[in-house]
């Protein structure tokens, strides 16, 4: 499965430190699932790129991080997973409001 970037987001032709829009999110690994089942594991991979973003920029701020590229790319990582998801976020709630307003 690949994660298509939404408009507005920077696609993978364009490149920061070697981070392409399509790295911010994992794809669901295995075949098949529950969409509640992918969702959830979306979820905690958003959640564990915002705690290792966290972690790095608290590093630099206390001057332990050897490495300012890595807490940038974690940074920028965490960014654009939650602007991915807050896309899909709000083309799910366009989609149910659209199929609610459908009148028959």
């Amino acid at each position: 499965m690949t994660v298509v970037p939404p408009v507005g987001v920077l696609g993978p032709e364009f490149q920061i430190a070697g981070l392409t829009a399509t790295d911010a999110v994992t794809p669901p690994t295995g075949s098949g699932g529950a969409f509640g089942d992918v969702l959830a594991q979306q979820i905690g991979n958003l959640a564990e790129l915002q705690e290792t973003a966290a972690s790095a920029s608290q590093s630099l701020a206390n001057g332990t991080a050897t490495d300012i590229a890595s807490v940038v790319t974690a940074v920028e990582k965490a960014q654009l997973a939650m602007q991915l998801a807050g896309q899909i976020r709000t083309k799910g709630s366009e989609a149910i409001n659209d199929i609610f307003h459908t009148q028959i």
